[in-house]
């Protein structure tokens, strides 16, 4: 499988502080904004997100892992005996996701775009 974006997740309590603090601080862009979390960079080259509380699961991610094939992932995840913290969904925003817990403990966002 081949693993084409991985963004870090940072949770926050105020996202608008955060995403000033951060523009300010190291010169980023806002490159996706949906209120409720925010990805900042300098283009494709280096991105990571802002999140206050996730739109429709029920828990915060440390990162998101984009992926060709979101389904295959999911069947690989299951096969592996992970728990599935988010169920394979398709979202209104425009990606195919599911969340895993890994044996660490961190939870994982995986998707593909539509």
């Amino acid at each position: 499988m081949k693993l084409s974006r991985a963004v870090p997740i940072l949770t926050v309590d105020d996202i608008a502080a955060a995403t000033t603090a951060y523009r300010q601080t190291l010169g980023l862009e806002v490159l996706m904004d949906h209120g409720w979390i925010v990805t900042l960079g300098s283009g494709d080259v280096a991105q990571f997100s802002l999140m206050t509380e996730d739109a429709t699961a029920s828990c915060n991610p440390v990162a998101s892992l984009q992926v060709e094939d979101v389904d295959a992932a999911h069947a690989a995840a299951e096969a592996a005996g992970l728990e599935i913290v988010h169920a394979l969904s398709d979202e209104e925003w425009g990606v195919r996701r599911f969340f895993f817990r890994d044996p660490a403990g961190n939870v994982v966002n995986v998707l593909k775009h539509r």
